[in-house]
């Protein structure tokens, strides 16, 4: 194949050139490039090819995404598999492919187009469904998924519902909610997203918001409203099984080399030293399969290969939505190489695929103009930014570690630490939102005994425990020290030896020369950083041979301090090995000298003179990229799955997560962990650490740190776009999504379902009493309602389905003993209102009720105490009146107690002092308040107390 690359498709003209999304869509065979303002639209009859590029290293990387939407022909469907090809073979042939059925998308498609993607009806050769723009049309959709999310629509009828899914039906002027009675917390927090991306592409961001729970009684017209679309309330059936609740169970992988179109099962251990590459061989992992292609495979191997493959889903049985993902030898993904015992991490690993990444930069640059020339393959950029460090002016306490005592160290010895030994630093600070933080950390040095290693993590930890979780909690290796931490001593110096007894007890019995340091004895450190964060300070071997042009050294003797500048030290360098001088030998002369200016007395303290390296010290561990991933253990080993494009949305509360830096490992856990689960993190984390020495090329030693929810530090939330006020937030994942997006909060709260069929068996009991009151309400769906012949009738028979729900009700909460007899007292007389109001939403606007009777102006007064939103607030919630005086208002405005919309919003340039700023809408004038919130004062706080606070906001009032 020669140098350059033939574009077999001109579509594909300038593909992967920058790191991003590309989107194509297959129309009469044929790839069309799709403008950006279609991104994200899928139409059912089609399929598309995504491509998406990203830099690492330098590289970049390509995967090739296929989606074949329902109704797509099985010719598009070839066509989108053929040019997937083609684009493939453009970029060199090195891209991971993904064939994504739709419904079936895998997490890493689905996480370029978030919150989700919602396919619509039609394609390009059956013509596309045009919406009709005077006319809105209601849609249900059905919600699964726990971060990738998967949305489908579904007929807008009663039997769509279910107690076990989340759905969200899109009317003109609301948007609900229904939670089903066993439906998955973390589905109705992602669900959230769904209606906040609905709410701001089809209603411009102007749409109420509901949530309806599935068998809870409630007295909100939301309730009601959302049953009145659907015909009025009746019972909701079971959920029936479809294609798309069939999981595919991941099974043990086998492997199959493929050769001449016939599959041959590899009965051996998995290992990467049995991938040939001059053959193709099938990955199959039951719920997903894998061919991998070998590097010096022809084509026809590759494509006989897909075909067997083909034909092994069929003769397998397996659905026909199977996910396929192939990949090329040497860019394997995590998922791929996960699945073997383990894939050794070669040291030229990459080195292809950065040259040649290397190349296409300097090619662009030099299509732009750019003067490429100096830039040489070995040049390493420098990297001036500083990572987030702690705040300053904290209070430091160190600890060092002798067998299970700890002893503290005297301010004048902090930032000395031996290698011999182990210590425990906590630091203790004040972040830039005034919150007291901890930085809790314990140090191993390389020679340190097992002993004190082990006792340095049961002190930390028992820090950790009595300071209640709140500090971050690191294990820090010698020689992998993060910035963090370095930073916290100015400076931090690294000397041989030990002063622990397991220590000297160690190295006698292995009759092992005591080389502790000591002020009085000869010394040579090495200083090699260049920053507060990254000064890198080491005794080394006293000899010549130690030495580095590129490095700054302080010799120490018992009567002398030498100063040594290396030629190719920096300037900062310089500064720290003069600060270092200073740390060990307080008010000690120091005596300067430059490499080659070096006095007799300075060689014959190491020995004498003796030739050196002059070479630039190999760089650190390439950067990469962060990888967020969940895990699950399976027979005692950890296994991962990874969150693709995550940001804060993905730390749910209710999970552990593992955040992969490369150059450090988090474990993340959220606020509704048990607490014995929290203590295992450490052991989670090592699980991780020792899977990716094995897969990835982690570094045994890399720091390791364990985080709860809501006491991220810094150099934690600097991987996500942070939002304090999220990870404050309390409750479950759904309570915190409904409180962030849209200022509301759970009614039901955090109670799960008792597993006895509770709350369907008050649904049901519900919907017969539904069914008794508005028996015309029964196999159609009106909004007319017949009027009574007798008004004393209806009452009579409204009163009797009363006392019948109130008997269910009882019923049903009888197996409670704990519930005190007032309180079944209240939540009958509850029950009883939330049916009233639910069953006369419909009847609201009949002539019947437009006048009242003393029978129903009794009925009322009899209910009105039992209101839903009496029972769930306090007498503070219904105050109207601020906590600051008119008087004082008055005092401090010139007598003036009401004020201008423009003057009272928490945004005004000319804002009012001496008010109740928690109750702004308060001091509103009448007519300027129905004008913001479009109702009366009076009706304004009747509403329950979360509606308030959400208007409030809305209006800038809050």
């Amino acid at each position: 194949m020669s140098n350059a690359k033939v574009v077999l498709e001109p579509a594909f003209q300038g593909a992967g050139h920058k790191p991003g999304t590309e989107i194509w869509r297959i129309e009469d065979f044929k790839p069309v490039a799709l403008p950006k303002s279609d991104y994200g639209k899928f139409y059912c009859g089609d399929s598309y090819i995504v491509l998406q590029t990203t830099c690492k290293g330098g590289a970049y990387i390509f995967d090739i995404h296929f989606w074949i939407g329902k109704d797509s022909s099985q010719d598009e469907a070839g066509t989108a598999a053929i040019k997937t090809v083609e684009l493939d073979s453009m970029l060199g042939g090195r891209a991971v492919q993904h064939r994504e059925p739709q419904c079936y998308e895998s997490d890493k498609f689905l996480s370029y187009f978030k919150p989700c993607i919602i396919p619509m009806e039609g394609g390009f050769a059956s013509g596309f469904k045009k919406p009709e723009v005077d006319k809105f049309e209601i849609r249900l959709y059905i919600c699964k998924g726990k971060r990738a999310i998967r949305v489908k629509e579904v007929p807008f009828a009663r039997s769509s519902l279910n107690h076990d899914d989340v759905f969200i039906l899109d009317t003109e002027n609301k948007i609900f909610q229904f939670n089903g009675a066993n439906s998955n917390i973390q589905e109705r927090a992602k669900a959230l997203e769904v209606i906040q991306h609905l709410k701001e592409k089809y209603h411009d961001g102007v749409c109420a918001v509901a949530i309806v729970d599935d068998g809870k009684l409630q007295a909100e017209s939301d309730s009601g409203e959302f049953w009145v679309l659907f015909g009025g309330f009746a019972p909701i059936g079971k959920k029936t099984i479809s294609d798309d609740d069939v999981v595919l169970e991941t099974t043990p992988p086998k492997l199959f080399s493929i050769a001449n179109g016939q599959l041959k099962l590899e009965d051996t251990a998995l290992t990467k030293s049995i991938l040939e590459n001059t053959k193709c061989f099938l990955l199959d992992c039951g719920a997903e399969l894998f061919v991998w292609v070998g590097r010096v495979t022809q084509v026809e191997d590759r494509k006989a290969a897909s075909a067997a493959v083909e034909k092994f889903i069929i003769k397998e049985n397996r659905p026909k939505t199977t996910r396929i993902t192939q990949v090329i030898q040497g860019y394997e993904n995590h998922t791929f190489k996960s699945k073997f015992e383990s894939w050794p991490v070669s040291s030229t690993a990459g080195s292809a695929s950065t040259e040649e990444g290397r190349g296409k930069v300097t090619a662009l640059l030099k299509q732009k103009g750019v003067d490429v020339k100096g830039i040489t393959k070995t040049s390493v950029p420098v990297n001036d930014e500083v990572p987030p460090l702690l705040d300053g002016g904290g209070k430091l306490e160190v600890w060092c570690i002798n067998g299970s005592v700890k002893t503290a160290l005297p301010k004048e010895e902090l930032g000395k630490f031996y290698s011999g030994d182990c210590y425990v630093v906590l630091y203790t600070y004040h972040s830039a939102d005034k919150k007291e933080e901890f930085y809790l950390t314990y140090w191993i040095g390389k020679n340190s005994v097992q002993e004190d290693q082990e006792a340095a993590f049961q002190i930390a930890n028992t820090t950790w425990n009595s300071l209640k979780g709140r500090p971050v909690l690191g294990r820090i290796y010698q020689g992998k020290e993060p910035p963090q931490f370095v930073a916290l001593f100015q400076p931090m110096v690294i000397l041989k030896g030990g002063t622990s007894s397991g220590y000297k007890k160690f190295i006698e019995e292995k009759g092992l020369k005591d080389e502790t340091y000591c002020a009085d004895d000869v010394a040579l450190i090495r200083i090699s950083g260049t920053a507060v964060h990254n000064n890198k300070t080491l005794q080394v071997d006293a000899v010549p041979t130690s030495l580095s042009s590129t490095d700054c050294f302080v010799l120490q003797t018992k009567n002398s301090m030498f100063l040594w500048n290396g030629n190719s030290s920096s300037f900062e360098q310089q500064q720290w090995a003069a600060k270092v001088a200073e740390f060990l030998k307080t008010g000690v002369a120091v005596k300067h000298c430059k490499e080659g200016t070096e006095s007799s007395i300075f060689w014959s303290s190491i020995g004498g003179k003796q030739s050196y390296t002059s070479k630039n010290a190999a760089p650190d561990a390439v950067i990469r990229e962060p990888h967020l991933y969940t895990f699950s253990l399976r027979n005692g080993k950890l296994e991962v799955t990874e969150v693709f494009n995550f940001s804060q949305d993905d730390l749910l509360t209710e999970d552990t997560m593992i955040l992969d830096t490369h150059c450090e490992v988090f474990v993340w856990m959220g606020q509704c962990v048990e607490t014995k689960e929290k203590q295992k993190a450490f052991d989670i984390g090592q699980k991780y650490v020792q899977h990716a020495m094995a897969f990835e090329g982690i570094s045994p030693d890399v720091p390791l740190y364990k985080v709860n929810e809501g006491n991220e530090p810094c150099f934690f939330r600097t991987y996500f776009s942070w939002d304090n006020t999220r990870s404050v937030i309390h409750g479950n994942s759904f309570e915190k999504k409904l409180s962030v997006l849209f200022g509301m909060r759970s009614e039901g709260g955090n109670k799960g379902s008792s597993g006895d069929g509770g709350p369907t068996q008050r649904a049901s009991a519900l919907a017969a009493l539904s069914s008794a009151l508005n028996p015309s309400s029964q196999g159609k769906q009106s909004d007319e309602r017949p009027t009574s012949s007798s008004g004393d009738s209806e009452h009579s028979q409204r009163a009797s389905a009363m006392a019948a729900l109130s008997s269910a009700l009882n019923t049903s909460s009888k197996p409670s003993s704990t519930q005190s007899h007032s309180g079944q007292g209240s939540q009958r007389a509850a029950a009883v209102a939330a049916l009233s109001n639910v069953l006369t939403a419909e009847g609201s606007h009949s002539p019947l009720h437009s006048r009242s009777s003393p029978t129903a102006d009794a009925e009322k007064t009899e209910l009105a105490p039992a209101s839903p939103h009496q029972l769930e607030t306090g007498p503070e919630d219904v105050r109207t009146e601020p906590d600051v005086s008119q008087e004082q208002t008055a005092n401090e405005n010139g007598g003036q107690t009401t004020f201008s919309y423009e003057r009272l919003i928490s945004k005004s340039t000319d804002p009012v002092s001496g008010i109740d700023y928690k109750r702004r809408e308060t001091y509103l004038v009448d007519s300027e308040f129905e004008t913001v919130f479009g109702m009366t004062k009076e009706e304004f706080y009747e509403q329950p107390r979360w509606k308030q606070e959400l208007q409030k906001k809305k209006a800038d009032l809050f």
